[in-house]
């Protein structure tokens, strides 16, 4: 009999060397395994009299194998994702967020796209880690953004599109693209060069961001529709749209010229707008009082025409009386508004005679005191 089966060796029984005792383990030593082992296979023959291999075991072990089989179909749809399933590898219905079973694989099968989330790409920028501020800081990424317009000019564009997977495009999404992100980015890209492309540099600049992100939202969503690829562009967003760094100044102050050339226009046409209908109207003023002469000067002349030829008549009939009448007629006008005075140059005359006017005394009031005018006769 060897010496090692002989209580250990030479040495004694137990864990020992020609050194004494070997090292010892350090704290609660681990459980041994196969004494659980031994121990399980005691319990599951009491639960089977006739042992595991009989026909007893061999159909409960099946029967829990198939219910764990059974089991494994079920999972669960995050608030963010759509469950697609799929048996033998074909789309066969997608399910909404929530617990929901499948069959077990391999029949059946689930993929959990993030079909609810809207995703954000970058074109032209990107974000990168920076120590120095202890966050993310943009970075801009020239062979994206430096695009060349219809007239001949470079403009640097930066701009995110929002895209989400179409509700009823999930099994396009996963199986007729195989880079989504790096789809959607390629036709973002393409689709901003073609916009720009055939736009001048002067409205990018200015005021038609909205226009150009419309045109080229409806452009990509155009495009992703023709490749089947499941994707809803929901936005296109303009981020920064300037000239090269090495001609921006330049730029700005073409800018600003024609900014000075819009003002000086419009206040050019303003002063217009308020000379222009202030001439128009003097000269009209001026048109119609000479008109309004015009139109006096015929009546009177007719009127004057028409008196003369009435005194001719009547000349004609009594020259005489109608001679005296115009002699009295052209006193009166002439004398009529002067003061007067009456000399008597006769022989027996008194010479200057005080004229007293009647017509004026008679519209006067009389005094109520009751004494005579000083203006009376003498």
């Amino acid at each position: 009999m060897p010496w090692k089966n002989q209580g250990g060796g030479p040495w004694g029984s137990g864990p020992k060397g020609p050194w004494g005792t070997g090292p010892q383990p350090v704290g609660p030593r681990p459980p041994d395994l196969e004494d659980l082992l031994r121990r399980g296979q005691d319990r599951l023959q009491q639960i089977m009299p006739g042992g595991y291999f009989s026909g007893i075991g061999i159909t409960a072990i099946v029967l829990f194998i198939v219910a764990i089989w059974l089991f494994s179909g079920f999972f669960r749809v995050q608030s963010e994702e759509l469950g697609v399933v799929l048996r033998f590898g074909k789309h066969v219905r997608t399910v909404d967020p929530g617990l929901n079973y499948h069959l077990p694989y391999p029949i059946e099968t689930v993929l959990l796209p993030k079909a609810l989330r809207v995703s954000t790409i970058s074109i032209g920028m990107t974000l990168i880690d920076d120590p120095a501020r202890r966050g993310r800081s943009i970075r801009d990424v020239p062979e994206e953004s430096l695009m060349l317009t219809g007239d001949e000019n470079i403009v640097d564009v930066d701009f995110t599109v929002l895209w989400r997977i179409k509700p009823n495009g999930v099994g396009d999404f996963l199986f007729n693209i195989q880079n989504p992100e790096g789809t959607v980015k390629a036709v973002a890209e393409s689709a901003m060069r073609e916009v720009i492309g055939r736009s001048q540099i002067q409205p990018i600049l200015t005021g038609a961001r909205t226009q150009t992100e419309t045109t080229v939202q409806d452009l990509m969503q155009k495009a992703l529709d023709g490749y089947g690829a499941g994707v809803l562009i929901t936005q296109v967003q303009m981020q920064k749209v300037d000239p090269p760094a090495q001609v921006i100044d330049a730029f700005r102050d073409v800018q600003a010229a024609q900014a000075d050339l819009v003002r000086l226009q419009n206040e050019a046409e303003t002063y217009a707008n308020q000379v222009v209908p202030q001439a128009r109207g003097r000269a009209a003023q001026i048109l119609q009082a000479a008109e309004g002469y015009k139109e006096q000067a015929v009546a009177e002349a007719k009127g004057q025409s028409a008196r003369f030829l009435k005194v001719y008549d009547e000349y004609k009939k009594a020259p005489d009386v109608t001679r005296e009448r115009i002699y009295l007629e052209t006193m009166e006008r002439v004398l009529g508004g002067s003061d007067k005075l009456i000399y008597d140059g006769g022989q027996s005359g008194q010479g200057v005679v005080p004229y007293l006017p009647l017509g004026e005394l008679t519209t006067k009031k009389a005094p109520t005191t009751g004494q005579p005018s000083s203006g009376g006769t003498r």
